[in-house]
């Protein structure tokens, strides 16, 4: 089992910028992709960022060059630096991670609210 906690949400201003975290516990060792997803009210959830335990990175077209996607492996931490934000950004944001043996976990979520 992996346990996912992610903080870091919150009311920011166009053009601001959030950083989300996702701590885990648990089953770490046996995470091999780590992601980030976003659900906006009435829409399906997408993925927005992801991360390989290579290190490879794949970011959805919209967030390229704004969103930022890191894991601190000394404090088993995921995050995503979001720079720029756009009130089309709005969403609650969750952590997903992928285990060996293909079951994924999710955290509970946290909202982000983008508007003047």
């Amino acid at each position: 089992q992996v346990q996912l906690v992610e903080s870091g949400g919150g009311l920011v201003q166009p053009g601001g910028s959030l950083r989300l975290s996702c701590v885990a516990s648990g089953r770490i060792f046996s995470i091999y992709h780590w992601r980030w997803y976003r659900q906006a009210p009435g829409k399906e959830r997408e993925q927005v960022a992801s991360l390989t335990i290579g290190g490879s990175t794949d970011y959805l077209d919209s967030v390229k060059d704004r969103f930022t996607i890191s894991r601190d492996n000394t404090k088993d931490t995921l995050y995503l630096q979001m720079n720029n934000l756009k009130p089309e950004d709005t969403a609650v944001y969750y952590c997903s991670v992928y285990e060996y043996g293909g079951l994924q976990y999710w955290g509970q979520g946290t909202q982000v609210t983008v508007s003047s």
